[in-house]
């Protein structure tokens, strides 16, 4: 092993020198390779000056670009001269084998590779004050920050040996590392085109953290990319990236001093529930500013730092317009989708990339209407399934046979619903103060009326998504639970712009109790959440049930409408009749209105009973008869724990 001949002067060069001349005395002539390598290194720090420590005077002058990360680092965090030479010892042993060779050389038999505490106490006993080198550098702040490691925590004070973390060896070279826990910046995906309002506002909250660095913004967002993206503008506006910690519970070694070196922002990626009161922990000697990212529930604080929140809002109608033509290339259909639909930022390019997928399939030479119902409703990406089901049939005008007054009732919602985007708009201040555009209607009416038949009529209306809420995979008999499920069940449809739909909503939304037991007290907590979130809700919700009296008083203030589904009238179970049996049947215009009158059944029992009849006619090859449909109706009655019609007991035995 052959030294190399005038090395060039690094900081390391200085520690290394001050390790040669402690070892001169004790062994002058000693001809090995690792003490002629520290030979070289002290030969090469006097070279003009007496003094290795004179000669580092001149050097931190005009150093090498290498060691600038370092020398800069220092200077912020106010390292010591002791403190500095050893942490650029430590680095050179991670990428200089002939440096961890030499230190194993003058620390044998009880040194390894790294330098211990005894080495750095013997070479640079002469830059602490007092002359106490190992405790100043115990308390110093290399070691508070975590720059320096300090390892072997068994073995007596002077063996014990110093480590500098992998990423900070990387970051003193201008490199950087992956760190587990952590994304710096993007990595393998793409941050999403952003509205020039969340653009504007981003560079508003970086020019505050300039004025004043030391706060912790939350970033409130439904979506993860979304956010992501946002806080990605932000430090682009302060000349710095984002570091996304996906844990705050284990902070990656030597933090500040990463930030520092590589210009980085802290950028926390939480999930709270309702209820959750996170602290984040602090950074030690890191002054810069801090981030976010959670969703709209739970609160959020840190013990050093003034907290300030950002609930991002969906685009304005313009800037989806513009959102949409990025995604799409169609000037018309973008107009369109903005003036019907809220999508956030991110949404709006997710459907933009599966409508080019469904395009490609259908040979279109770009994103049409077609193509973009196909993408919103294909619920990748949305996250709901585990929670919701979705309900993907096309519900046509013609299926909606109801009385008048109902139908007029569901028109006037869907205008409600295509409205609500600009609806407080030209209106005074008591109308648009706390103004949610979110719709909330329940539908109120017998088993079989054509509740859940309407609600995808709705959908269908408006290009929308409807999912049922699967309360079992939703309600939970733990404590917080059922809060938890909610909060990321409706923060996922709010992303994805779906109609919700609650079957039975009265089990979640029902009555508040008196409290005589402690489940009571519980039960009615998860009522009041979800009144306020459905209140603040941003989207379509609509709920069924039996009776609207189970409900809650206060629920029936934030609902914009209550629709009353009646038992049908003879005239519209004929038309039912008519609906659900079609052409292949051989029932006389009198038979039908036989049916209409004598039966008196809702939409979903003679729906049953055209089906049953089916079964039985397709049995025989031939048309549903009358006899047909009499057994099938007979079924029914006998789920009802009711007797048929005599009537109708006559014709079908005739």
């Amino acid at each position: 092993m052959t030294p190399t001949a005038d090395p060039p002067l690094r900081l390391r060069t200085f520690a290394l020198a001050a390790i040669a001349q402690t070892l001169i005395g004790s062994a002058p002539d000693a001809r090995e390779p690792e003490l002629d390598f520290l030979r070289s290194q002290l030969t090469a720090a006097t070279a003009t000056a007496p003094t290795w420590q004179q000669g580092l005077k001149t050097y931190l002058a005009q150093p090498l670009r290498r060691d600038i990360p370092l020398l800069k680092l220092s200077r912020d965090f106010h390292l010591t001269l002791l403190e500095m030479l050893s942490v650029a010892l430590a680095a050179a042993v991670e990428d200089d084998v002939l440096v961890g060779r030499a230190l194993a050389r003058v620390q044998a038999p009880l040194g390894g590779s790294r330098p211990t505490l005894s080495l750095i106490a013997t070479a640079f006993r002469d830059l602490s004050h007092p002359r106490a080198p190992i405790p100043a550098l115990l308390n110093g702040v290399a070691v508070q920050s975590g720059l320096l490691t300090i390892l072997n925590s068994n073995a007596p004070l002077p063996e014990r040996t110093l480590s500098i973390p992998t990423h900070l060896c990387f970051a003193f070279d201008h490199l950087d590392a992956t760190v587990p826990g952590t994304t710096l910046g993007f990595g393998t995906m793409q941050p999403v085109p952003l509205a020039d309002s969340l653009l504007t506002a981003a560079s508003q909250y970086a020019n505050s953290f300039k004025a004043d660095p030391h706060r912790l913004l939350s970033i409130r967002t439904g979506s993860a990319i979304e956010g992501r993206s946002v806080a990605a503008a932000l430090t682009k506006s302060l000349n710095r990236r984002p570091l996304f910690i996906e844990s705050s519970e284990h902070l990656p070694d030597g933090l500040a001093p990463w930030l520092y070196l590589r210009r980085l922002v802290p950028v926390f990626c939480l999930d709270l529930a309702p209820g959750d009161r996170h602290s984040l922990p602090a950074i030690p000697h890191y002054a810069g500013p801090v981030l976010a990212l959670c969703g709209p529930d739970g609160s959020l604080s840190a013990p050093d730092r003034d907290t300030l929140t950002w609930a991002l809002p969906i685009p304005a109608r313009a800037e989806r317009q513009a959102l949409w033509q990025l995604a799409i290339d169609n000037a018309e259909l973008a107009a369109e989708l903005a003036r019907n639909h809220r999508h956030s930022s991110d949404r709006i390019a997710q459907i933009g990339r599966i409508a080019h997928h469904y395009s490609s399939l259908n040979h279109h030479p770009q994103p049409t209407a077609e193509d973009i119902c196909s993408a919103a409703w294909s619920g990748e990406g949305i996250g709901l399934d585990a929670l919701a089901q979705p309900l993907t049939q096309i519900i046509p005008d013609e299926a909606l046979v109801m009385q008048q007054s109902l139908q007029k009732d569901l028109h006037t919602l869907l205008q409600r619903c295509r409205a609500r985007d600009n609806l407080t708009d030209g209106l005074g201040a008591s109308a648009t103060t706390r103004y949610y555009p979110g719709v909330k209607a329940l539908f109120v009416g017998p088993s079989g009326t054509g509740k859940t038949l309407a609600a995808g009529w709705l959908a269908t209306q408006l290009a929308m998504p409807l999912y049922r809420v699967d309360l079992a995979a939703v309600v939970s008999k733990y404590i917080g639970e059922t809060e938890k499920n909610l909060a990321q069940l409706l923060a996922r449809a709010e992303r994805a712009e779906v109609v919700l739909l609650f079957d039975e909503a009265d089990s979640l939304f029902g009555k508040r109790t008196d409290v005589q037991q402690a489940n009571d007290r519980f039960a009615n907590t998860q009522t009041n959440y979800l009144l306020q979130r459905i209140e603040s809700y941003d989207g379509i919700t609509l709920l069924t049930s039996n009776s609207r009296q189970r409900f809650d008083s206060a629920f029936s203030r934030r609902l914009d409408m209550v629709i009353e589904f009646p038992q049908p009238r003879s005239q519209e179970r004929r038309t039912l009749w008519q609906s659900h049996l079609g052409d292949r049947h051989a029932l006389t215009p009198e038979q039908l209105n036989q049916l209409a009158t004598t039966s008196e059944l809702c939409g979903g029992h003679i729906r049953n009973a055209v089906l049953a009849a089916a079964v039985l006619a397709q049995a025989g090859d031939r048309p549903i008869q009358f006899n047909d449909i009499v057994q099938g109706l007979s079924a029914e009655y006998r789920k009802l724990g009711r007797q048929p019609p005599a009537a109708l007991q006559t014709s079908g035995g005739a």
